[in-house]
């Protein structure tokens, strides 16, 4: 890692998943939205700081830890409660999570970090207090770096849709690149055909909106309509837990290979061609699938990317 790598701002939760154990018990995984885009791009030896809270408490020390060891710097303030935020996992028999929150989100403010790329996401983004930080944040750094979006959308903790919905239309509005699962889509605008409503984000700002379909693949689309097919890559699934945070931070890795960051971001991404565009996503798509064919949250470090995509590329190059 060195001075001249892009610099990569993520700001979001960071907390402690408590996932059931075979034997029946519970134990404590790290985790969080944004916590594991930031691990993802750390692991692919990217220059990247989380912005986030931690508690004073032994989940706190875990969670930092654990993101230092894949060379995450960690810029997190405390929470009000004293406590690390924690989600309770609960696993399907496909090996989908749902999850029941106990947050503390009153982030105040977003330290002044120069960057080249600002990432938030999920419950940082529409979470009151801390949310207002979040969204300010993005508004100061439009223009000066390529804003990636996810919407990561958790309706266990915002039952009531006005209110997120209308900041995540905010923040795609003000975003050059949202991810965004079909999932996502179905709840924050349900009835309406996910590709229509990522044709309609990708008109309103962002020069690329990826939804992601789970197994089935995802689809690019660009400002103007045009929609480019992704097809899922084949994998046996251990769980899904941190696949759509893995496919965030591998896009925007991949993004960063392209020279898209900075003030001329939005400039680049328009530039580049939808064969470019296919072989970001296709990239995404294959370090999520790492991620889900080993349990828990558990993105793919860069020697693994490569070995999966066949290349023999230098980390960061560009």
């Amino acid at each position: 890692m060195t001075d001249a790598q892009p610099r990569i701002l993520v700001v979001g939760e960071a907390l402690v998943d408590v996932v059931p154990a075979p034997d029946g018990t519970t134990r404590d995984h790290p985790g969080g939205s944004p916590a594991n885009v930031a691990i993802t791009l750390g692991r692919l030896e990217r220059d990247v700081r989380l912005v986030t809270l931690l508690g004073d408490d032994e989940r706190g020390v875990a969670v930092r830890a654990w993101l230092e060891a894949s060379d995450v710097t960690v810029l997190a303030g405390p929470t009000s409660s004293g406590r690390t935020s924690s989600a309770a996992v609960t696993l399907d028999e496909t090996g989908a999570a749902t999850y029941e929150f106990d947050l503390d989100w009153d982030l105040r403010s977003v330290p002044e970090e120069a960057c080249d790329v600002l990432h938030v996401g999920s419950i940082a983004t529409v979470l009151d207090p801390g949310a207002d930080t979040v969204l300010e944040a993005f508004r100061t750094h439009r223009g000066r770096a390529l804003l990636s979006l996810d919407p990561n959308a958790r309706p266990a903790i915002t039952p009531d849709r006005a209110g997120p919905v209308a900041r995540v239309e905010q923040l795609v509005a003000l975003a050059d690149v949202v991810k965004v699962s079909d999932e996502d889509l179905h709840w924050l605008h349900p009835g309406d055909d996910p590709v229509a409503t990522a044709t309609r984000w990708a008109d309103a700002g962002p020069g690329l909106v990826v939804v992601t379909r789970g197994g089935a693949g995802a689809v690019a689309v660009r400002p103007g309509g045009t929609a480019l097919e992704v097809p899922g890559v084949p994998v046996a699934v251990a769980d899904t837990v941190g696949a759509g945070d893995t496919f965030s931070g591998v896009l925007i890795d991949a993004l960063l290979a392209l020279g898209v960051h900075g003030e001329g971001a939005a400039e680049a991404l328009a530039a580049l061609t939808d064969r470019d565009l296919l072989d970001v996503v296709t990239t995404a798509a294959v370090g999520a699938a790492i991620n889900v064919s080993r349990p828990g949250a558990d993105p793919p470090t860069r020697a693994e990317l490569s070995s999966a995509l066949g290349v023999g590329r230098e980390a960061g190059q560009e």
